[in-house]
């Protein structure tokens, strides 16, 4: 069988009256102090956080650039223009992104321009290609090392 309660009061719920905090007003703000006038250096940056997907697009733009023009042909030109494209893509690119940058890069490169029809394969000119794209993407971490100590001293 099923146990009915009674109906709950049909007058106003009780609500308890909570005081509202006293407030304080706020301190007057200390004058800097002058050895603390030095700003602090930046953080996260949009630039580093749009790294990948502005150099994914780059590559696309890339790879259609070459394969219009006929530079899909001399594929160590290419791969240099891929290598400074990677170079570039990793500078301002956090330093975890950077190996993904140089991958993505390399995704493009062999798979229009080397194999065509966008197939990956890793023969020997793939594997050439990857390890110059990494070694781009390093490059591009030395440079942005080198831009960050440039700024801290001037």
């Amino acid at each position: 069988m099923v146990t009915l309660h009674p109906p709950a009061s049909w007058g106003r719920p009780h609500i308890p009256h909570i005081p509202q905090p006293t407030r304080v007003p706020p301190r007057p703000a200390a004058p800097p102090h002058p050895a603390r006038v030095h700003p602090a250096p930046p953080g996260r940056t949009l630039g580093a956080e749009l790294a990948l997907p502005l150099g994914a697009v780059a590559a696309a733009l890339l790879v259609t650039l070459l394969l219009l023009s006929g530079g899909g042909t001399h594929p160590a030109v290419a791969l240099g223009v891929f290598a400074l494209l990677t170079l570039l893509a990793a500078v301002p690119a956090r330093p975890v992104l950077r190996p993904a940058v140089a991958l993505v890069s390399w995704l493009f490169y062999d798979g229009f321009v080397l194999n065509g029809h966008s197939d990956l394969a890793f023969r020997s000119p793939d594997r050439t290609g990857l390890l110059v794209l990494l070694l781009a993407a390093l490059a591009g971490a030395g440079c942005a090392a080198a831009l960050r100590v440039v700024r801290r001293h001037p």
